[in-house]
């Protein structure tokens, strides 16, 4: 199927294919063709190199410091910030066909075509091309980065000439310090931190390969890469390598006739460390490489499907009646995949290792959107993740201390630990992040059923949480537990009292730490935790104050919401979105005009909270609000819309989290995909359409189709169960894939399931009142009529 216009990419149900170059498309191409496997990140850049939107090339948590500037400081601000680099460039492959750089800004291109196969696990690309002199050549390559030698990427390149003789000379190489485009920083100082920002320390070649050594200027940490080549093709080819400070090169030359090929497999290790010696980490990688000639690369290709096959047994997401997001719902859970498999106890980033937006940093993003989806799809990649928390507690109970507060207070935004948000009313006050970090260890417990996880990284992290709720928030005369002077999810209202999003979410936390602590009794008395704490907690969770407007018959989003002057919507040109680039935040913060949902996710978040009616009127209430100007809002309210009853309007928010990066919805894709969007996908099909909820009693589910729609399937894992569900517009089937039997509940009906599907009725969807967005903010209607 064609392209349709504007958009690079080719509508198949397992392939994202660029069936030509599109040079405007650039950025956002190599985001969606980004290769990552949580550790090693690739983004989607040509062999040769060039042209390029942006060259990257990342490894998890490596980063460089730069500093914060302030206009004016105050007490608290951090002082440095942290910023994902680009480390040594090992996908670039030069060509030369009689001394004609293959280029394709020059000569004649006959045909390009890229292919992101997704059960591959592959990047794959063809080319005809004939040189400015006239002489065609066919050009092949396949890029993967291993999920299963974490270490390891691999390309195969293949060269065959079409027409006439030709002499060939292949670079392949590593290059450090690459020159890169301008960030398009304010701030010389940062763009003057980010420019040559690695220090060569060692370099060595031998006939096949180099290997490259560096250290950061600043944050002192050490990296390696290395490489490595495999070369087969006509008799009396010549193989030469090289090493400077920078560039590692090896050089291939071979004259070829017609019809042959000259075939180079290149394999590249890295690794960094923080502690490891020079001579440590050279051994390391010189040893992934060697891991990997043995394995050859018909071994990495074969392991990376046998990897993915079994992924997508669970994983894969079937749907009926739209192509166009049924390739858009795989391509999303791959990359959410992409970027936790082997992060192995490190970050995930919100753009994951896919581009340099967001500096690279990991936010709320991670714990309450990506967290849950891995825990149902890869579980040891979300229980990594929490232990990369729990790793960085000693930075966050220090930061607490330094805010006057006890327990943790865990940063905003991140790559090692350290707080790097310097505006502080959207970071360091939002500190629900601490409660979005308790609620993923919860849903993580309940999802896999694992104890010992529980009791050794996630007890310490809801005693760290709940600490700080008791600490940071009072109680009132009136009893009340308030915590004010806070911001939640809505970075368009901040600095508020009671935001409900908050104090539900800590009203939770509070109450998971002290029934997890009574269950590990003797691991929380090693904490400290004692029976009077775990009393007071449960004592601020039970008189949380969740404000009410009874007038308006709503939950406002903080104390005092439904007070503010409502945005004039009618008269903000389409222009001046996204608000935040064009309004200042002082006039946002005091009137009703809402960034991302807030209100709306505390209703799929805690939905226990909410009555049916309350839930209906809410969501009618913040959808004549909510701008979004965040690709995080789309998805919750998909969610939401799907249980609230409004089938075709949550049909239309789910595709716009769904497309955001396949169709550049955010104008913003060239600087990495938005992970936690595609993560929402997921979320939005199987809690939104699928209706599952997860109480603590255990599963239940209430599909709903939207009209649009004849069937969705998916998976998911359960405590040590693989379950499969298939929605069609009358009925659901459950099935029990394997482990043992199981109850969950359909439509509040309880059910048993063993050996046997089992099928029941759907009943016909109540009618609701529609709802309407802020003028000009609709999603675009999917549905048809």
């Amino acid at each position: 199927m064609s392209p349709d216009p504007g958009r690079p990419f080719t509508v198949e149900p397992w392939l994202v294919r660029e069936p030509q170059l599109d040079l405007d498309a650039l950025g956002q191409v190599e985001s969606v063709f980004a290769l990552s496997n949580g550790h090693i990140g690739l983004r989607g850049n040509l062999d040769e190199g060039e042209p390029h939107a942006m060259p990257g090339t990342y490894l998890n948590s490596f980063y460089e410091r730069r500093p914060l500037p302030y206009a004016e400081g105050g007490y608290g601000y951090p002082e440095s910030g942290q910023t994902i680099i680009n480390v040594t460039n090992g996908k670039i492959i030069r060509l030369l066909v009689e001394d004609e750089p293959f280029d394709l800004r020059y000569g004649h291109l006959q045909r390009h075509e890229r292919v992101l196969d997704l059960q591959a696990g592959t990047l794959t690309r063809e080319v005809e091309w004939e040189s400015p002199a006239g002489r065609a050549v066919k050009v092949r390559s396949t890029r993967i980065v291993s999920l299963t030698q974490r270490a390891i990427a691999a390309i195969c390149y293949e060269v065959e000439v079409l027409d006439a003789p030709a002499l060939l000379v292949v670079q392949s190489e590593l290059v450090a310090n690459e020159q890169l485009p301008s960030r398009g920083d304010d701030d010389p100082r940062v763009e003057a931190a980010l420019t040559d920002p690695l220090v060569a320390e060692q370099h060595r070649s031998d006939e096949t390969g180099a290997t490259l050594l560096h250290q950061t200027r600043r944050s002192g940490l050490r990296v390696a890469a290395a490489m490595d080549h495999e070369v087969s093709g006509p008799n009396g080819f010549k193989i030469t390598s090289e090493a400077t400070e920078d560039i590692g090169r090896t050089t291939v030359i071979a004259r070829l006739a017609p019809g042959e090929k000259l075939s180079i497999v290149k394999y590249v290790a890295y690794g960094w460390s923080a502690r490891r010696s020079q001579p440590a980490l050279h051994d390391q990688v010189r040893a992934a490489l060697a891991a990997a000639r043995y394995t050859g690369w018909q071994g990495l290709i074969d392991e990376q499907r046998a990897y993915l096959d079994e992924f997508w047994t669970t994983a894969d997401v079937e749907i009926d009646g739209d192509a166009e997001l049924q390739q858009a719902v795989r391509v999303a859970t791959w990359h959410v995949l992409q970027a936790g498999a082997r992060a192995e106890r490190r970050a995930i980033g919100a753009k994951g290792l896919t581009g340099e937006g967001y500096d690279g940093h990991t936010f709320w993003d991670t714990e309450t959107f990506c967290l849950p989806v891995l825990s149902h799809l890869a579980p040891e990649a979300a229980a990594d993740a929490l232990r990369w928390r729990k790793s960085i507690l000693p930075l966050a109970y220090e930061r607490a201390e330094q805010l006057g507060i006890k327990g943790a207070a865990f940063p905003w935004r991140t790559i090692r630990g350290q707080e790097c948000s310097g505006y502080w009313p959207a970071g360091t006050a939002a500190f629900h992040i601490n409660a979005d970090i308790a609620d993923a260890v919860r849903r993580h417990v309940l999802a896999t059923g694992d104890v010992e996880f529980e009791r050794e990284v996630g007890l310490e992290l809801l005693v760290a949480t709940a600490r700080l709720w008791r600490s940071l928030g009072h109680h009132d005369s009136s009893g009340e537990f308030r915590i004010d002077g806070v911001t939640g999810p809505d970075e368009y209202t901040a600095i508020v009292d009671n935001n409900v999003y908050t104090n539900l979410m800590a009203q939770q936390n509070l109450r998971v730490a002290a029934e997890t602590a009574a269950r590990h009794a003797r691991a929380a008395a090693r904490l400290g935790v004692n029976a009077e704490e775990m009393a007071s907690w449960r004592d601020a969770a039970k008189s949380m104050r969740i404000p009410f407007d009874e007038v308006l018959g709503v939950h406002p989003q903080s104390e005092g919401f439904t007070d503010h002057q409502v945005w004039d919507f009618e008269n903000t040109p389409a222009k001046m979105y996204p608000l935040l680039l064009n309004v200042p935040y002082f006039d946002l913060y005091r009137k009703q005009v809402i960034k991302q949902a807030d209100l709306v996710l505390a209703m799929q978040l805690r939905p226990d909270a909410f009555t049916r009616e309350q839930m209906v009127r809410n969501f009618a209430y913040y959808e004549a609000l909510t701008v979004r100007d965040s690709s995080l809002s789309a998805c919750t309210q998909a969610v939401v819309a799907a249980w609230t009853g409004h089938l075709d309007l949550a049909y239309d928010y789910l595709a716009e989290a769904a497309l955001v990066d396949l169709n550049d919805l955010a104008g913003n894709s060239d600087h990495g995909v938005h992970i936690a969007s595609m993560a929402g996908t997921w979320t939005a099909v199987v809690s939104g359409f699928g209706g599952m909820r997860n109480d603590g009693t255990g599963l239940q589910f209430s599909p709903r189709l939207p009209p649009a729609l004849s069937r969705i399937s998916f998976g998911l894992r359960w405590q040590g169960r693989q379950l499969r569900v298939e929605i069609r517009p009358e009925e659901a089937e459950y099935r029990l894939v394997s482990g043992p039997p199981m109850r969950l509940r359909h439509h509040g009906e309880p059910l048993a399931l063993a050996d046997d599907p089992q099928v029941r009725p759907i009943g016909p969807a109540e009618w609701v009142e529609p709802v309407e967005q802020p003028h000009g903010r609709a999603p675009r209607a999917r549905h048809p009529g």
